[in-house]
C-alpha cells in the first residue's frame, strides 16, 4: 500500500543552508519517492500551525518511505537542514479506516504549544 510523506514548513532561518538541501535531496530520492507538491500554492484551511510552505512524496510503502528518511543517504543530505528549517514531517500510510475504528491509542496526549519541540 502506498504511504505518504508530508513535510510543513513552518520557517527557515538559514535560507543559504536551506538553498544547499534543496540542491541535494533530488538524488536521494530519484527512483525510490514520488514528488506530488513542493512549495507549490496552498491554503491553510484550519488550524493555527504557521505553514510557509508544503512537500508530499508518495512512496510505494510505508517500509520504502522508512528506508529512505533513515537511510545514509538522506540523513548526511538531512544535517544541512536541520537548524536551519523548523518543520513538521509526518508518515501516513494510504488506505481508508472506517469511522468506527478511528480511535486514538489510549496512551496518546496531545503536545501543548508550549512542550512542543522544533
Amino acid at each position: 500500500m502506498p504511504a505518504y510523506l508530508l513535510n510543513f514548513v513552518r520557517d527557515i532561518s538559514d535560507r543559504e543552508a536551506v538553498e544547499q538541501y534543496w540542491s541535494q535531496v533530488g538524488e536521494t530520492y530519484s527512483g525510490k519517492g514520488k514528488p506530488l507538491v513542493a512549495y507549490a500554492p496552498f491554503e491553510v484551511l484550519e488550524g493555527d500551525m504557521p505553514v510557509w510552505g508544503v512537500v508530499a512524496f508518495e512512496f510505494p510503502s510505508m517500509q520504502d518511505a522508512r528506508d529512505w528518511y533513515y537511510g545514509p543517504e538522506y540523513q548526511e543530505v538531512k544535517k544541512l537542514r536541520i537548524g536551519a528549517q523548523d518543520n513538521v514531517c509526518v508518515l501516513a500510510e494510504g488506505g481508508w479506516v472506517p469511522a468506527a475504528d478511528r480511535r486514538p491509542p489510549a496512551d496518546f496526549r496531545a503536545p501543548s504549544p508550549a512542550s512542543s519541540v522544533s
